[in-house]
């Protein structure tokens, strides 16, 4: 029983005794018992106290008192971690206090046990006095220690308090609280698993501890932690992954440190499977992975390499759909390590789930084609990126053209060899057996509309580089091959591009480009019922006209288009005629393209596509072509492709001999298009040996305005008879009794030069003309031949020569309007 006494002492009663107790104190609350109540703010200077130890045991078995009234008494003046009590007499030891504890635990007396570990808690470690707190902090080590295996029971009583002075402002008082911890999770060992989180959360504070102290306990601790979570198989994952989700993300260089380390060690047990929530994780670990410490960046690096490797073990348990997002973001980052391990990912990823990575084309598409065009200071990652694009490219299959959703997944369940075998070149025979089993379960589909667009948008971004361009248009072939009919719903957005794309200053970017056009102008998903002219001018469909090969041989004779040849036939659809249309219409109004890529544009085009429906297309287009002096430029243009290139010289056969209908209706279209540019008109006749009509027309030439370009013309026509393309012609001045209009023609040309060096290289020419008397020999068959041809080609070259007479009279006019409006006109030749 406690009475106040005078003088300000308390006078504590206990078996009939009387023990004084010492001065009173507002700053200690002496909680005897709920009796004793009343007893509050006693001293805390306990300094007068003398008790025997045989006085002090008596008082703490007394039945009025509760046992901690000696510890509460004296606890406030320790000032030495083995002593309760610094004063003079007797000490309580923390031995002793170990002792008590022992007898509580032997008498299974779990109230007593509480009551201790509460005031120890509420009363001391709690205190606003720091040497209060260092004393519970102590107290609760001690209390752990005596409690041995039974201290499972009170671990959150514990553990709290102790984690709260983790937050200390003393850098000391943090120091005892990793210490006391220290020795109650030492005890507990795998008792304290229920509680890792909360244990987790306070070393994850102290890991960025200022103080190297609290640094250095708290890596005790934490070294302690994971030998228990290791040699234990009762972690509770689930419970944790919320927690380091939100730790992931923090910014201080220590605490991620602290993070990745656990990362490390958890992914190393066994028995704990942590690659199922790697989608939870793996963004804060590529934050991570940007670092400015090396040594954080690589254990960074050495835990995602870690999990890449189980990755590659298990592909089966992996949630590749729901990483996907995360990798195209990382793919794009500026720093370069993070930007390459997230494409080395995405490489593994794709390869290793094959078709589950399609609904995520068009993000991983925007994340590598920018890569394809680094330079060799990011080889590495270009590289990467590369390999990435073609294994994307490679999973679109034909069967991604099918309207029907139903089919689609059901064809899935049959993957195409090729993919199946390049599959297995990447991976074990296993892990590609696990890529077609895993597809059969998870249907997927093509995004195409996202892909266009993404491509799309790279073809308009000027900032393109050239290797991105050259595979965004391999992807527009590409897709056109394997799903050629969705595709086509894209192509009237698709095309203004593509056509502005030939512009380009890279060679091989526009030859991609014209073998996008190329297939766009030739696929049979193309066809509709429509096939005159698509953009809304009044010109007359002529294809009907247009000669369609029945060889797909035909297509090209060199092969450039490679290993991607188009399995269509060089049939024509209805965007055919829109793409020679638009074609000319872009050299119309882009000279600068018509002068420094025309040639190889159209070249071109006649190896991927039909040389002869290029060249009549265009005739028949140019026939109507209101501005004249483009429409003489133009077929001045198509002329010397005609007469010079190799990829012309199976129409050149063609239309040398005019044997074929077909042939002799290439030539008519041709010469009504041809008459733009007489000069051009002559060497066509040339071409095709009709020598008589090239005479009547040089004989025409004398009604014509001579201008310096005329004559310009004229003298390349010299020059190029004397090339080996006209060497036939050449050989028939031999023949001069059966060519005598291909003689006229000559000296016409020559009559119409000016003393050049054109004019002696022709002249020269036709001295070297035989003497007819001495060709009499000549054998008849020849004779009979020439009349044969010159018969047999039933062509109206009097209305051919009309024609060419309204033509040139309406490029007369257009020059005179010209001058008359004080347009600068031609260079003329004063006579």
């Amino acid at each position: 029983m406690v009475n106040f006494g005078s003088r300000g002492k308390v006078v504590v009663r206990t078996d009939k005794k009387v023990w004084l107790a010492g001065h009173l104190s507002r700053d200690l609350i002496l909680k005897v018992s709920p009796t004793f109540s009343q007893a509050a703010n006693l001293l805390a200077d306990i300094s007068l106290l003398r008790v025997t130890r045989e006085t002090r045991a008596r008082l703490l078995n007394a039945a009025a008192f509760t046992p901690v009234y000696v510890l509460l008494s004296y606890a406030p003046l320790w000032s030495q971690p083995q002593r309760l009590l610094n004063g003079r007499g007797q000490f309580l030891t923390m031995g002793e206090l170990t002792r008590l504890v022992r007898e509580f635990v032997a008498q299974n007396n779990a109230v007593q046990i509480k009551h201790v570990i509460q005031i120890l808690s509420q009363e001391f470690a709690l205190s606003q006095h720091p040497h209060s707190r260092k004393g519970g902090l102590i107290g609760l080590a001690a209390c752990s220690i005596a409690l041995g295996k039974d201290s499972g029971l009170y671990l959150k009583e514990l553990i709290e308090p102790v984690l709260t002075c983790f937050n200390d402002a003393d850098s000391r008082l943090r120091y005892y609280a990793c210490e006391a911890l220290y020795n109650i999770v030492k005890v507990a060992r795998g008792s304290v698993l229920p509680h890792f989180n909360v244990l987790f959360d306070g070393l994850s504070k102290l890991a960025a501890d200022p103080d190297p102290n609290v640094k250095s306990g708290s890596e005790l601790l934490d070294r302690l932690l994971k030998d228990i979570v290791t040699e234990s198989n009762k972690f509770d994952l689930v419970g944790f992954i919320p927690l380091l989700r939100e730790r992931i993300y923090s910014n201080n260089q220590y605490a991620r440190q602290f993070i990745i380390s656990w990362i490390l060690v958890l992914e190393s047990v066994p028995d704990i499977n942590l690659l199922d929530y790697l989608p939870e994780i793996l963004d804060g670990l590529f934050q991570i992975l940007g670092d400015n410490s090396k040594e954080i960046r690589k254990m960074c690096e050495v835990a995602l390499g870690e999990f890449l490797k189980e990755i590659k073990k298990n592909p089966s348990s992996v949630k590749f759909a729901e990483m996907a997002n995360i990798l195209v973001i990382h793919c794009q980052a500026s720093d370069d390590l993070i930007q390459l391990t997230a494409m080395c990912w995405m490489r593994e990823f794709i390869q290793l789930a094959g078709r589950v990575m399609l609904p995520y084309s068009s993000g991983i598409l925007t994340a590598v084609l920018p890569c394809l065009s680094y330079d060799d200071r990011k080889k590495s990652i270009k590289e990467v990126a590369n390999v990435c694009n073609q294994s994307l490219m490679k999973l679109v299959i034909p069967e991604d053209d099918e309207t029907d959703e139903s089919k689609q997944s059901l064809s899935l369940q049959t993957e195409p060899k090729e993919e199946s075998l390049s599959q297995q070149e990447v991976t074990s025979s296993g892990e590609s057996l696990f890529t077609l089993a895993f597809t059969d379960r998870v249907p997927v589909t093509l995004n195409l509309d996202g892909i266009v667009q993404v491509l799309d948008c790279h073809l308009h971004d000027s900032a393109t580089g050239m290797m991105t361009r050259i595979a965004v248009l391999k992807w527009l072939y590409h897709l056109y091959i394997k799903t050629p009919r969705k595709m086509f719903r894209h192509t009237d957005s698709l095309f203004p591009i593509l056509l502005r794309t030939l512009s380009d200053e890279s060679d091989e970017v526009i030859l991609k480009d014209l073998e996008v056009l190329a297939e766009i102008a030739s696929s049979p998903a193309g066809q509709t019922e429509d096939q005159g002219p698509c953009d809304g001018s009044d010109m007359r469909s002529s294809q009907s006209e247009l000669h369609i090969p029945v060889k797909a041989s035909q297509l090209s004779s060199s092969g450039t288009k490679g290993m991607e040849c188009s399995p269509s036939t060089p049939t024509m659809n209805s965007y055919f005629y829109k793409f020679m249309i638009n074609l000319l219409k872009r050299f119309s109004s882009e000279r600068k393209l018509l002068e420094t890529r025309g040639a190889f544009i159209i070249r071109q085009l006649c190896l991927l596509l039909n040389a002869e429906n290029i060249f009549h297309s265009m005739a028949d287009i140019l026939l109507r072509e209101e501005d004249l002096k483009f429409a003489s430029t133009m077929v001045h243009t198509l002329n010397t492709i005609l007469l010079t290139s190799s990829e012309l010289f199976q129409l050149r056969n063609q239309l040398k001999d005019l044997k074929t209908p077909e042939s002799r209706n290439l030539f008519c279209c041709l010469y009504r298009s041809w008459c733009h540019n007489p000069v051009t008109t002559v060497s066509l006749c040339f071409l095709t040996q009709n020598y008589k009509h090239a005479y009547d027309l040089i004989q025409k030439f004398g009604d014509l305005e001579v201008t310096v370009d005329f004559l310009t013309e004229v003298d390349k026509l010299v020059q190029l008879i004397e090339c080996p393309i006209f060497t036939y012609l050449r050989l028939q001045l031999l023949d001069v009794k059966n060519n005598p209009y291909l003689i006229k023609a000559l000296y016409g040309l020559l009559m119409l030069l000016p003393q050049s060096s054109a004019f002696q290289l022709l002249s020269h020419r036709l001295q070297c003309v035989p003497n007819p008397e001495l060709l009499q020999t000549t054998d008849s068959t020849k004779t009979t031949l020439g009349f044969k041809k010159a018969t047999a080609t039933n062509i109206d070259y009097l209305e051919l020569l009309q024609h060419f007479e309204r033509v040139q009279n309406k490029h007369l006019e257009v020059r005179h309007q010209r001058a008359g409006r004080g347009e600068p006109p031609d260079r003329r030749v004063v006579l």
